[in-house]
């Protein structure tokens, strides 16, 4: 009986990992769709050039990049990702989040600050799912268009690379705690 209880758990824990590590491999982004604005969140491989290639295909009239260091300027972003951004007067810099809670917190208060009624969520696909969570803990009435970004660098065969294992490991994890944590802090609302 007690292994059944630590079995049980943990098997479940397994098959969700893995369905995890399924899925996130066959993520589609929907390009065929416009939005109000681009949200952006820094941090992974080729998110903001994906991002604004979006933006300059005129796939939504703002651009909001969110997680940007206190120094970084757009002239600075520009150069380091050896992009160049048109209509840059509708492009935004979120300097106050440092973690993906912090995005969704930075980036509702922008959303409501620019009367957005629809987004498209641009973010590494393995943290697609923990970042849906969190925008849509904060966002009620706008659409959420996610839109997955792939690194070469993350192999689709996970259990090939132990960087990519690592990689996908933590964030179902942390993916698992941002699930527990807003179940019981609407169970505690209620």
């Amino acid at each position: 009986m007690k292994k059944a209880i630590i079995l049980i758990p943990f098997i479940l824990w397994i098959g969700g990992f893995c369905l995890f590590a399924y899925k996130i491999n066959r993520l589609n982004a929907d390009t065929s769709k416009n939005t109000d604005a681009i949200i952006v969140l820094t941090g992974g491989r080729n998110r903001i050039h994906e991002a604004t290639n979006l933006f300059n295909e005129n796939k939504a009239k703002y651009l909001f990049i969110s997680g940007v260091a206190k120094d970084i300027t757009l002239d600075n972003i520009q150069n380091t990702q050896n992009i160049k951004i048109k209509n840059v007067q509708n492009v935004d810099i979120g300097y106050n989040a440092a973690n993906t809670v912090e995005n969704a917190d930075e980036t509702t208060a922008w959303i409501k600050n620019n009367n957005i009624k629809s987004i498209r969520l641009v973010t590494s696909n393995y943290h697609i799912y923990r970042s849906l969570l969190e925008f849509r803990k904060n966002i009620k009435d706008t659409e959420i268009l996610p839109h997955p970004v792939y690194s070469e660098y993350i192999e689709k065969k996970w259990w090939t690379s132990w960087q990519t294992f690592s990689l996908i490991f933590k964030e179902y994890n942390k993916l698992l705690c941002a699930y527990i944590i807003n179940k019981l802090k609407k169970s505690e609302v209620i």
